[in-house]
């Protein structure tokens, strides 16, 4: 009776972060029973990761604008129109890969200090100053690709980005011939530095004599996350593997994880989404951190570019269609809160798996997109009433 207890206990003071995983493990359920294990296939759930990418790209720097009360608007288009930057520079430039790369990485810096300059500087709403960006760009990317339209990149290396697996361990060949060997050993590895991280910071709150989980709740955490990361390693691996977007998905969100949850830059901009004047008051630049996290947006807005444009192997007129949309909602699912100050990357994560879920399993049910849109509109609202009211009763 004292482990439900425990449980019911932790689940209602972590709601708000446990709320997302569970809707994301019922969803994954529901679609699993009705596409008869379709769904959950190692096929469709590597293509769930790699259609997520650069959503959860965009998602993780749109939850940092949305946790300083801002949002932008403009990173939908710009994704494009960097995206088509990119592809005319390899075919039309015959500039190097690497060039092509950190130009675009270097102009998405650029267009979102350009974004944030309004906002910071002449404190125009982030919202009328993205909407005009995102006109700006949209309009740029017709002209980028209006002569030639769809710019076809035949760059097999820049294609690999977001089409591409790692490779497997030449070794061992017999062993498991059909399951991806390395995709185990990291999964395996990511297992034990998961179990030996929780240990050490349980030791390091009952030093300080902080609250932890109760030691049955604490094995019953490492044991489940351990079995979804061994689960989902095995799926696919039985596939081909991880791929090249999953890992540089995984990349962004461990060092901005670290970087919000481990250093001043991270407590300040939580502080600003807090209380943007009271962090004044006490030293914090609002205006050199606005600055500062719509550069990452735009970083990461170019990386989300390159991702789509690697994917479809071509840039598009068309390309970055409602994806700061997707970015927002994906944000909103994942638990940031509309009020700012909260949220975290790993949770805008999550909730760009459950907006794509959505839309991988309804394609593989067979619905019409109309009724995709009006489910997915429904979720969000149901994300954003779920956050206030926590927020209402927290207080």
């Amino acid at each position: 009776m004292s482990f439900f207890r425990n449980a019911q206990k932790l689940l209602r003071q972590n709601i708000r972060e446990y709320g997302m995983y569970i809707a994301l493990f019922v969803i994954m359920a529901i679609f699993t029973y009705t596409t008869e294990g379709v769904f959950i296939s190692p096929r469709n759930i590597s293509n769930l990761f790699n259609q997520t990418g650069y959503i959860a790209i965009l998602a993780v720097g749109m939850t940092l604008v949305i946790v300083i009360r801002h949002i932008d608007l403009s990173v939908g288009f710009l994704a494009g129109f960097l995206g088509a930057v990119a592809a005319t520079a390899l075919v039309f430039w015959k500039l190097p890969l690497i060039v092509v790369i950190v130009l675009v990485l270097l102009l998405g810096i650029l267009a979102g200090l350009i974004t944030s300059f309004p906002v910071a500087q002449l404190k125009i709403p982030s919202f009328v100053a993205s909407l005009a960006a995102m006109l700006i760009y949209r309009g740029a990317l017709v002209l980028a690709t209006i002569k030639t339209g769809t710019i076809v990149i035949p760059d097999p290396i820049f294609n690999a980005i977001g089409n591409g697996y790692i490779p497997d361990l030449p070794i061992l060949a017999d062993f498991l011939p059909n399951i991806h060997k390395l995709t185990l050993l990291i999964g395996l590895l990511a297992v034990i530095l998961f179990v030996i991280s929780e240990i050490s910071s349980r030791r390091k709150k009952q030093a300080y004599n902080f609250e932890v989980l109760s030691m049955d709740m604490f094995i019953l955490k490492l044991v489940f996350v351990s079995a979804l990361v061994g689960g989902i390693t095995w799926v696919l691996a039985g596939y081909n593997g991880i791929s090249w977007t999953l890992v540089i998905v995984l990349v962004v969100v461990a060092l901005y994880h670290f970087i919000t949850t481990q250093t001043v830059l991270g407590r300040h901009i939580y502080a600003i989404g807090g209380n943007p004047e009271a962090a004044e008051l006490s030293g914090i630049s609002v205006k050199n951190l606005t600055y500062i996290v719509f550069g990452s947006m735009g970083l990461l807005t170019a990386l989300s570019g390159i991702l789509f444009t690697s994917r479809l192997q071509s840039a598009t007129t068309t390309a970055g269609t409602l994806f700061e949309l997707d970015a927002i909602a994906a944000a909103y699912v994942g638990g940031v809160s509309a009020a700012g100050g909260v949220g975290k990357v790993t949770g805008s994560i999550i909730g760009a798996l459950v907006m794509m879920s959505l839309t991988s399993g309804m394609n593989l049910m067979g619905i019409d997109i109309s009724l995709q849109y009006i489910v997915r509109g429904a979720v969000l609202v149901a994300a954003v009433v779920f956050d206030v009211t926590t927020r209402t009763s927290s207080k």
